[in-house]
């Protein structure tokens, strides 16, 4: 159980480093720059951690795969992206792979 808890956090820094390097603008601010790199090292810390439960495909995978639909939810929800259908529906495979993933019993 506290495997998904610190697979989570490391959702959710991965998700603060797209948004942060998205704002760095190849890393000429510096604050933003600060935080893509702090929060790198934060997300692939408690990633590392839940990996001592996961098997490493399976982590990574639910890893990268929830921070992406993330980013994708935050954009339309804060930076004025579109959510197309295309975009939905991406998110609905993203998630049943998963949900794949997880019933396959890695951890």
């Amino acid at each position: 159980m506290i495997s998904w808890i610190y697979l989570g956090i490391a959702v959710l820094f991965e998700t603060s480093v797209a948004i942060s390097a998205g704002n760095a603008q190849g890393f000429t601010r510096l604050w933003w720059t600060v935080a893509t790199l702090v929060s790198g090292a934060i997300a692939t810390f408690f990633l590392s951690l839940s990996l001592l439960e996961f098997d490493v495909g399976v982590g990574y995978s639910i890893w990268t795969s929830a921070a992406g639909v993330g980013v994708v939810i935050l954009g339309a929800l804060f930076f004025g992206e579109r959510l197309s259908r295309k975009k939905l529906l991406g998110i609905s495979l993203v998630i049943g792979g998963v949900i794949g993933l997880h019933l396959s019993g890695a951890a």
